[in-house]
């Protein structure tokens, strides 16, 4: 018999805790035999003390089956997905699913909420009237048979452990613990019954992880352990030094993503963390041999619409509208204030605290700053000037969306106060950093 007390003391004094332990803290997430108060007590024991790999595993196992566990044995090709850390503007997720389900492959995306000062996938698409994240596993597994995609979030029956854990890291300092992150990616991942996954490990000052070191050294857990749960797995460092894209914000990001795909707006550094990923996915899937073929079926992709296409059917299967990709701001609701954001001198953008700009978004109510929290899907940024854009005093390095006047200048001097201005031109920043495989 243990007593969550005593389990919580263990890792607190740095002991490593037996796979029963893990065992009966995850049954505890399930069951609420663990509060709130020791749930959070046991994060921060983990953000402390740490884990090793095999307790990493047997978290992630724990976690994976402590509710439904998808196969396909229906699909006729491979069954594939990516997850991102997470950072501001980051709305890979939905160009990227569409992309690889238009080459061929199978992506069943299970996505998460907001977490900290990051945007949530699955918040992002409750911008959209009607959209229902959470279906059934028999509608979801249906859209993804039909349609080769769907993204959802967590049902109440996939990964219900982390599921709890999620929203109880998000409000008690414990996003960034290693062997929380991995255990909740892959716990949710690894129930979605994945043949590859392709990681997307952010790195910078918008990012769990600030510098590269503990960027990868997350990269090599979550590598290490997929790939020693059975699932082949890779990781590619990207930047968060900046925004990704033009718009941080959950309506603005989907508004953005409309137009990623119908080919008015591909923001260069966005494109090449898709690129890069949707390689990945393609080589790792077998879909192609190369990253060459792959980018060549990328491209074909989106030059001829069909995954434009495919992103607005899957829309429209999950509630959505039907004209989604045609009119997006149809079925979202737009802030009430608009404003322009100035900027104060001549010279380069040099530096853009990116974590400042996505707690600004939280400030606008765009994010949570309590457990279940309701929020805001029409605030946030959107003409957002990158790094080495040359600007002249008044001119407009990005664009406030806020309910009201006064939250839009309060925000507009959040966004200020997080850019660097320069005389002295800068060297571009780096996108892609690294890639790690198991």
């Amino acid at each position: 018999m243990f007593i969550p007390q005593e389990i919580i003391r263990c890792k607190r004094d740095g002991g490593l805790l037996s796979p029963a332990q893990i065992q009966h803290f995850v049954d505890g997430l399930v069951t609420s035999t663990f509060n709130d108060a020791q749930a959070g007590a046991m994060a921060m024991a983990i953000f402390q003390q740490g884990m090793q790999t095999q307790e990493i595993i047997d978290l992630t196992m724990a976690m994976k089956n402590s509710g439904d566990v998808l196969s396909w044995p229906e699909l006729d090709g491979p069954v594939v997905d990516k997850h991102s850390t997470g950072g501001v503007g980051d709305k890979v997720s939905f160009m990227l699913a569409a992309i690889v389900a238009a080459c061929g492959a199978y992506v069943p995306m299970i996505s998460g909420r907001g977490l900290g000062h990051t945007g949530g996938t699955s918040d992002k698409l409750e911008s959209i009237a009607g959209f229902n994240v959470q279906p059934s596993i028999k509608d979801f597994k249906r859209i993804v048979k039909d349609l080769r995609v769907a993204i959802i979030s967590q049902t109440d029956n996939l990964a219900p452990a982390d599921r709890r854990l999620y929203g109880i890291r998000d409000i008690t300092a414990t996003v960034e613990s290693i062997p929380l992150i991995t255990a909740s990616i892959l716990s949710k991942k690894l129930s979605a019954g994945l043949d590859s996954l392709v990681m997307d490990v952010k790195v910078g000052n918008g990012a769990m992880m600030t510098n590269i070191h503990d960027a990868t050294a997350l990269a090599q857990s979550i590598v290490n352990v997929a790939n020693g749960a059975g699932v082949p797995t890779q990781a590619i460092i990207t930047d968060m030094n900046q925004v990704l894209g033009a718009t941080a914000g959950n309506a603005l990001e989907m508004a953005e993503t409309v137009k990623y795909l119908n080919g008015t707006l591909r923001e260069p550094r966005l494109h090449a963390v898709v690129v890069a990923l949707a390689k990945a996915m393609l080589v790792s899937a077998k879909v192609v041999s190369n990253e060459a073929l792959a980018e060549e079926k990328i491209n074909a992709v989106l030059a001829s619409g069909e995954a434009a296409e495919l992103f607005g059917k899957m829309i429209h299967a999950l509630g959505g509208p039907s004209d989604y990709l045609e009119d997006p701001w149809r079925s979202m609701v737009r802030a009430s204030c608009i404003m322009d954001v100035i900027a104060p001198e001549h010279g380069y953008i040099a530096a853009m605290q990116t974590r400042d700009i996505g707690m600004a978004v939280v400030g606008l109510k765009g994010g949570r700053t309590a457990n279940g929290q309701q929020i805001d899907h029409s605030v946030g940024f959107d003409r957002i000037l990158p790094i080495g854009t040359l600007v002249n005093r008044g001119d407009v390095v990005a664009r406030v969306h806020a309910q009201n006047e006064d939250a839009a200048k309060q925000a507009s001097q959040q966004y200020l106060n997080a850019l660097a201005i320069s005389e002295q031109q800068i060297a571009e920043p780096a996108v892609i950093y690294q890639s790690i495989v198991g």
